[in-house]
Protein backbone atom coordinates (compact mmCIF):
# COMPACT_ATOMS: atom_id res chain seq x y z
CA UNK A 1 0.00 0.00 0.00
CA UNK A 2 1.46 3.35 -0.96
CA UNK A 3 1.97 5.75 2.38
CA UNK A 4 3.19 9.43 1.78
CA UNK A 5 4.10 11.88 4.66
CA UNK A 6 3.48 15.47 3.54
CA UNK A 7 4.29 19.03 5.31
CA UNK A 8 4.45 22.02 4.69
CA UNK A 9 4.93 25.86 6.47
CA UNK A 10 0.39 27.26 6.09
CA UNK A 11 0.92 30.82 6.48
CA UNK A 12 -3.33 30.74 7.19
CA UNK A 13 -2.13 28.68 10.76
CA UNK A 14 1.41 30.43 10.90
CA UNK A 15 2.59 26.98 11.56
CA UNK A 16 3.89 23.25 10.26
CA UNK A 17 1.08 21.06 9.51
CA UNK A 18 1.34 17.53 8.73
CA UNK A 19 -0.69 15.02 6.82
CA UNK A 20 -0.40 11.55 5.54
CA UNK A 21 -1.56 9.85 2.31
CA UNK A 22 -2.81 6.26 1.79
CA UNK A 23 -3.18 5.09 -1.69
CA UNK A 24 -2.89 5.77 -5.38
CA UNK A 25 -5.89 6.03 -6.81
CA UNK A 26 -9.98 6.36 -6.15
CA UNK A 27 -12.16 8.79 -4.56
CA UNK A 28 -10.57 10.94 -2.06
CA UNK A 29 -11.19 10.54 1.52
CA UNK A 30 -10.42 13.70 3.53
CA UNK A 31 -10.48 12.40 7.51
CA UNK A 32 -10.42 14.30 10.09
CA UNK A 33 -9.02 13.14 13.42
CA UNK A 34 -10.97 13.06 17.09
CA UNK A 35 -10.82 15.85 19.63
CA UNK A 36 -6.82 14.51 20.47
CA UNK A 37 -5.97 12.57 17.48
CA UNK A 38 -3.42 13.28 15.38
CA UNK A 39 -2.95 12.82 11.93
CA UNK A 40 -1.79 9.14 12.35
CA UNK A 41 -4.68 8.39 14.13
CA UNK A 42 -6.43 6.67 11.50
CA UNK A 43 -3.54 4.50 10.89
CA UNK A 44 -3.21 3.60 15.18
CA UNK A 45 -6.63 2.67 15.42
CA UNK A 46 -5.98 0.26 12.42
CA UNK A 47 -8.40 1.89 10.15
CA UNK A 48 -6.52 2.17 7.21
CA UNK A 49 -5.88 -1.47 7.68
CA UNK A 50 -9.79 -2.06 7.91
CA UNK A 51 -9.77 -0.47 4.02
CA UNK A 52 -6.77 -1.62 2.75
CA UNK A 53 -8.16 -3.98 0.51
CA UNK A 54 -10.18 -0.85 -1.05
CA UNK A 55 -7.32 0.94 -0.97
CA UNK A 56 -4.96 -1.10 -2.72
CA UNK A 57 -7.72 -1.98 -5.66
CA UNK A 58 -7.28 1.69 -6.47
CA UNK A 59 -10.87 2.29 -4.99
CA UNK A 60 -9.92 5.03 -1.93
CA UNK A 61 -6.98 7.13 -1.42
CA UNK A 62 -7.17 8.54 2.14
CA UNK A 63 -5.94 12.38 3.31
CA UNK A 64 -5.33 11.96 7.12
CA UNK A 65 -5.24 15.53 8.03
CA UNK A 66 -4.00 17.40 11.76
CA UNK A 67 -5.81 18.38 14.01
CA UNK A 68 -5.16 21.85 15.92
CA UNK A 69 -8.17 21.93 17.89
CA UNK A 70 -6.51 22.31 21.55
CA UNK A 71 -5.57 25.70 19.76
CA UNK A 72 -8.81 26.30 19.15
CA UNK A 73 -12.37 24.93 20.47
CA UNK A 74 -10.35 23.15 23.47
CA UNK A 75 -8.09 26.12 24.29
CA UNK A 76 -9.40 27.24 27.35
CA UNK A 77 -6.86 29.62 28.29
CA UNK A 78 -8.35 31.38 24.82
CA UNK A 79 -11.31 33.68 24.89
CA UNK A 80 -14.20 32.06 22.80
CA UNK A 81 -14.43 34.26 19.97
CA UNK A 82 -10.46 33.96 19.67
CA UNK A 83 -11.44 30.16 19.69
CA UNK A 84 -13.99 29.85 16.88
CA UNK A 85 -10.96 32.11 14.90
CA UNK A 86 -8.56 29.76 15.18
CA UNK A 87 -10.71 27.35 13.64
CA UNK A 88 -11.99 29.42 11.07
CA UNK A 89 -8.34 29.92 9.89
CA UNK A 90 -8.01 25.81 10.18
CA UNK A 91 -11.13 25.41 7.55
CA UNK A 92 -9.09 28.39 5.51
CA UNK A 93 -6.07 25.74 5.46
CA UNK A 94 -8.16 22.86 4.61
CA UNK A 95 -10.28 24.55 2.04
CA UNK A 96 -7.18 26.34 0.62
CA UNK A 97 -4.10 24.23 0.73
CA UNK A 98 -5.05 20.59 1.33
CA UNK A 99 -8.03 20.65 -0.46
CA UNK A 100 -6.24 21.46 -3.97
CA UNK A 101 -3.44 19.57 -3.08
CA UNK A 102 -5.46 15.90 -3.01
CA UNK A 103 -7.11 17.52 -6.56
CA UNK A 104 -3.60 18.35 -8.18
CA UNK A 105 -2.58 14.75 -6.64
CA UNK A 106 -5.59 12.48 -7.95
CA UNK A 107 -8.46 13.69 -10.39
CA UNK A 108 -11.14 11.37 -8.82
CA UNK A 109 -14.38 13.04 -9.43
CA UNK A 110 -15.41 12.11 -6.06
CA UNK A 111 -14.18 13.46 -2.76
CA UNK A 112 -15.53 12.13 0.46
CA UNK A 113 -15.29 14.06 4.00
CA UNK A 114 -15.31 11.42 7.03
CA UNK A 115 -14.29 11.94 10.73
CA UNK A 116 -14.77 10.13 13.69
CA UNK A 117 -15.69 11.83 17.08
CA UNK A 118 -15.22 15.99 16.85
CA UNK A 119 -13.84 14.99 13.35
CA UNK A 120 -17.21 13.72 12.30
CA UNK A 121 -18.08 17.80 13.87
CA UNK A 122 -15.06 18.89 11.29
CA UNK A 123 -16.53 16.58 8.75
CA UNK A 124 -20.25 17.53 8.64
CA UNK A 125 -19.39 21.32 8.86
CA UNK A 126 -17.90 21.32 5.48
CA UNK A 127 -19.60 19.06 3.93
CA UNK A 128 -22.44 21.48 4.72
CA UNK A 129 -20.50 24.85 4.35
CA UNK A 130 -18.83 23.54 0.91
CA UNK A 131 -21.39 20.91 -0.09
CA UNK A 132 -19.86 22.29 -3.45
CA UNK A 133 -16.50 20.21 -3.09
CA UNK A 134 -17.53 16.94 -1.82
CA UNK A 135 -20.22 14.19 -3.04
CA UNK A 136 -20.29 12.14 0.17
CA UNK A 137 -20.09 12.76 4.06
CA UNK A 138 -19.38 9.94 6.48
CA UNK A 139 -19.65 11.00 10.43
CA UNK A 140 -18.92 8.47 13.08
CA UNK A 141 -20.16 9.20 16.70
CA UNK A 142 -20.33 13.45 15.74
CA UNK A 143 -21.39 16.14 17.79
CA UNK A 144 -22.82 18.60 15.54
CA UNK A 145 -23.68 21.33 17.91
CA UNK A 146 -20.52 22.14 20.30
CA UNK A 147 -22.57 24.69 22.29
CA UNK A 148 -24.34 21.75 23.97
CA UNK A 149 -23.78 20.59 27.50
CA UNK A 150 -24.18 16.79 27.79
CA UNK A 151 -22.92 14.50 30.74
CA UNK A 152 -19.25 15.75 31.36
CA UNK A 153 -19.36 17.75 28.15
CA UNK A 154 -19.69 21.43 28.15
CA UNK A 155 -20.53 23.94 26.08
CA UNK A 156 -17.05 25.19 24.13
CA UNK A 157 -17.63 28.30 23.98
CA UNK A 158 -18.50 29.10 27.88
CA UNK A 159 -22.21 30.40 27.08
CA UNK A 160 -20.23 33.17 24.41
CA UNK A 161 -22.08 33.07 21.02
CA UNK A 162 -21.84 35.21 17.65
CA UNK A 163 -22.38 34.73 14.01
CA UNK A 164 -19.55 32.91 13.24
CA UNK A 165 -20.58 30.31 15.58
CA UNK A 166 -23.73 29.97 14.21
CA UNK A 167 -22.40 29.61 11.27
CA UNK A 168 -20.41 26.56 12.45
CA UNK A 169 -22.64 25.12 13.96
CA UNK A 170 -24.73 22.72 11.36
CA UNK A 171 -27.97 21.81 13.87
CA UNK A 172 -28.04 25.67 14.47
CA UNK A 173 -27.63 27.11 10.81
CA UNK A 174 -29.51 23.86 8.68
CA UNK A 175 -32.82 24.74 9.48
CA UNK A 176 -32.74 28.13 8.39
CA UNK A 177 -30.74 27.75 5.45
CA UNK A 178 -32.85 29.06 2.78
CA UNK A 179 -30.34 29.52 -0.43
CA UNK A 180 -31.69 27.19 -2.82
CA UNK A 181 -28.40 26.05 -4.69
CA UNK A 182 -26.67 25.47 -1.71
CA UNK A 183 -29.31 22.97 -0.16
CA UNK A 184 -29.31 21.45 -3.73
CA UNK A 185 -25.96 20.66 -3.76
CA UNK A 186 -26.17 19.02 -0.21
CA UNK A 187 -29.54 16.89 -1.51
CA UNK A 188 -26.93 15.83 -4.03
CA UNK A 189 -24.55 14.50 -1.71
CA UNK A 190 -24.37 10.96 0.16
CA UNK A 191 -24.60 11.43 3.55
CA UNK A 192 -24.21 8.82 6.31
CA UNK A 193 -24.34 9.49 9.80
CA UNK A 194 -23.52 6.76 12.61
CA UNK A 195 -24.19 6.98 16.56
CA UNK A 196 -24.13 4.78 19.30
CA UNK A 197 -27.49 4.34 20.90
CA UNK A 198 -25.32 4.95 24.62
CA UNK A 199 -23.67 7.66 23.20
CA UNK A 200 -23.87 10.82 24.82
CA UNK A 201 -24.58 12.55 21.68
CA UNK A 202 -27.69 10.42 20.55
CA UNK A 203 -29.93 13.22 20.70
CA UNK A 204 -27.99 15.59 18.92
CA UNK A 205 -27.88 13.66 16.32
CA UNK A 206 -31.45 12.16 16.16
CA UNK A 207 -32.26 16.06 16.18
CA UNK A 208 -29.53 16.66 13.19
CA UNK A 209 -31.97 13.71 11.59
CA UNK A 210 -34.99 15.11 11.62
CA UNK A 211 -33.41 18.57 10.64
CA UNK A 212 -32.19 16.89 7.36
CA UNK A 213 -35.50 15.39 6.54
CA UNK A 214 -37.38 18.60 7.50
CA UNK A 215 -35.02 19.97 4.66
CA UNK A 216 -35.48 17.50 2.12
CA UNK A 217 -32.40 16.20 2.51
CA UNK A 218 -31.94 12.40 2.36
CA UNK A 219 -29.35 10.62 4.26
CA UNK A 220 -28.57 7.37 5.99
CA UNK A 221 -28.37 7.53 9.81
CA UNK A 222 -27.57 4.39 11.72
CA UNK A 223 -27.74 3.43 15.66
CA UNK A 224 -25.40 0.93 16.71
CA UNK A 225 -25.71 -1.06 20.32
CA UNK A 226 -23.73 0.42 23.63
CA UNK A 227 -21.51 3.66 23.04
CA UNK A 228 -19.69 3.07 19.85
CA UNK A 229 -17.05 5.80 20.52
CA UNK A 230 -13.99 3.74 19.90
CA UNK A 231 -11.32 2.27 17.51
CA UNK A 232 -13.34 -1.33 17.87
CA UNK A 233 -16.57 0.00 16.15
CA UNK A 234 -15.37 2.79 14.19
CA UNK A 235 -13.23 0.01 11.96
CA UNK A 236 -16.18 -1.95 11.55
CA UNK A 237 -17.82 1.18 11.16
CA UNK A 238 -15.76 2.09 7.78
CA UNK A 239 -16.09 -1.08 6.48
CA UNK A 240 -19.43 -0.94 5.67
CA UNK A 241 -20.06 2.88 5.29
CA UNK A 242 -16.77 4.35 3.59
Amino acid sequence: MNREYHHWYSPRLGRDMEFLVFGHAGAKVLVFPTRDGRFYEYENLRIVETLQHKIDAGHLQLFCVDSIDHESFYCFWSQPKDRIQRHMQFEEYVLHEVMPFMEAKNPHPCTIVHGCSLGAYHAANMAFRHPECFQKLVAFSGRFDLTLEVEHFKDLFNGYYDDNIYFHTPSHFLPNLTDQNQLNQIRQMDITLVIGKEDPFLHNNREFSHILDQKGIRHGFYEWDSRAHQGYYWRQMARIYI
